[in-house]
């Protein structure tokens, strides 16, 4: 609804009050000590706003079953009067701040846990030992942490888990603890997993193939995407992808759950991106997306990219970046997918090969000589970025002779942006600040962008910036400099 302030204790005098809904706003400060009065109260659901503690009076209801305060400003520790909900079943603290330890004893304190989230913060210390205390606990993610010792060798005894999500800390894993394994994944189960490939669970087509939507006899929701072995280049596109998701792993690179593989037929079964692709979100008559939205999910996009520029042991060049190939999961957060035409190298290199890529956004050197190289994926994250803020694709039908997406920003940066963006009653300083934190998003997205591959800034940088960027709107929301920007109804694929 694009509201904003902070939340009014009169919400107190709802006696009768389940269900506590804020999500998608730019509320900020704490919960009123006033709800402490609701006593029938079971959802507690604010994520993605700026909060920035829970109040421990939370810990006194003991009758909330769901708190999900993902994407906000929370600091410091988990405050342990959460620790303390006795019937809480679902706790989603994603995309925080927040600092030290978990209790080893959180099982005794939360025996009807189902799911546990705390996935982007910056915890530490050791994983709890006793998880495995848990009887009801299904789903835990503690992944992108600071978490360090090793994996306790009590989580085999969690038989009922579905989901344990641990990676990128500092963790080691002792011979003999743990063994994952991809579950090969055969035809006949894909074919009842999609209602027969029926189009009705067709979430897109594209380059080499379709994608379908489709549950795994298990329960596990997944995307499968089937190559059209009829198109020369197919077969190679399904090598490169089992190939580069095998091999790579980052929080915003789409993951590969397995292949299949049969004479006649090629896929890939990767996770199910509920909330569909960048593209749906900017063209969608249903959905719209705010400021600090369109920013979270280009710094996803972006440390993708630098993670495979930059991060990986050998360079990957993604070569097709563009708002179609950036899926967006349950709590919004991007994931770079199509890896079907990726090329492995080393360092900032170059090198030649077909001309595959996507019109509008390929680079300049990559359309006329067929040069690749980690510069090219850097044009092609400034174009998404110009399109991400202006809602203009860079084919849009107004860009024609001399005048293109690059040439429009360069003249105009921030007054072409998105309408939806810079709302209708804006007031002095709220334009002000809107206005500078978009000027400085465009001109990244030109430097990004720039015509020579030698004038282009690297992804390093372009993450150093967009965090930067994101540090001034929040220090100024903190400072009671509020953006009034509108969030229309979502579109849910």
């Amino acid at each position: 609804m694009g509201l904003r302030g902070s939340i009014p204790p009169h919400l107190g005098n709802l006696s009768f009050l389940v269900q506590l809904e804020f999500r998608n706003n730019s509320f900020h400060g704490s919960i009123p000590r006033d709800v402490e009065k609701l006593k029938m109260l079971k959802e507690i659901l604010i994520g993605h706003n700026n909060f920035t503690e829970i109040p421990n009076l939370i810990g006194s209801k003991d009758q909330v079953e769901k708190l999900y305060v993902q994407a906000n400003a929370l600091k410091g520790p988990v405050p342990l009067a959460v620790f303390n909900m006795s019937s809480l079943k679902i706790l989603a603290l994603t995309a925080n701040y927040l600092t030290g330890s978990i209790p080893d004893d959180l099982c005794q304190h939360l025996p009807s846990i189902q799911i546990l989230s705390l996935a982007r913060n910056k915890l530490d210390g050791p994983l709890p030992s006793k998880l495995w205390q848990c009887k009801e606990l299904l789903q835990f993610s503690l992944d992108s942490n600071n978490f360090r010792g090793s994996i306790p060798k009590s989580i085999g005894n969690s038989t009922q888990l579905e989901r344990i999500g641990i990676s990128y800390n500092n963790l080691t894993v002792l011979p003999g603890h743990l063994n994952f394994f991809w579950r090969r994944i055969s035809h006949l189960e894909l074919v009842r997993a999609t209602n027969g490939f029926h189009e009705s669970n067709l979430l897109g087509t594209g380059g080499f193939g379709s994608v379908y939507r489709g549950t795994l006899s298990n329960g596990i929701h997944v995307a499968v995407k089937v190559f059209n072995l009829q198109l020369e280049g197919a077969f190679k596109s399904f090598e490169r992808e089992c190939e580069m998701l095998s091999n790579i792993r980052h929080q915003n690179l789409i993951k590969i759950i397995s292949c299949c593989s049969q004479i006649d037929f090629e896929a890939v079964i990767l996770n199910y991106m509920p909330n569909g692709s960048l593209e749906k979100w900017l063209y969608s008559q249903n959905s719209s997306l705010n400021i600090l939205q369109r920013l979270n999910i280009m710094i996803d996009v972006a440390l993708a990219l630098e993670y495979l520029h930059h991060g990986y042991s050998i360079s990957v060049v993604h070569c097709d970046v563009k708002p179609s190939n950036i899926l967006l999961d349950e709590d919004m957060v991007a994931h770079v997918a199509d890896f079907g035409i990726a090329k492995l190298g080393g360092g900032d290199y170059v090198t030649h090969t077909m001309t595959l890529a996507t019109i509008g956004y390929m680079a300049p050197e990559y359309g006329t000589e067929g040069i690749v190289s980690t510069r090219g994926d850097v044009y092609s994250f400034g174009i998404v970025l110009m399109e991400a803020f202006t809602k203009r694709k860079p084919t849009d039908e107004m860009f024609v002779e001399e005048m293109s997406l690059t040439q429009w920003v360069s003249n105009s940066l921030s007054t072409v942006v998105d309408a939806n963006l810079l709302g209708m009653h804006q007031e002095d300083h709220d334009f002000e600040t809107c206005n500078d934190c978009l000027s400085s998003i465009m001109r990244l997205a030109l430097a990004c962008a720039a015509e020579s591959p030698e004038e282009r800034i690297n992804m390093l940088e372009a993450v150093s910036t967009l965090k930067k960027i994101k540090m001034k709107i929040l220090d100024n929301a903190a400072r009671g400099v509020r953006l009034n920007l509108p969030v229309l109804p979502v579109w849910v694929g």
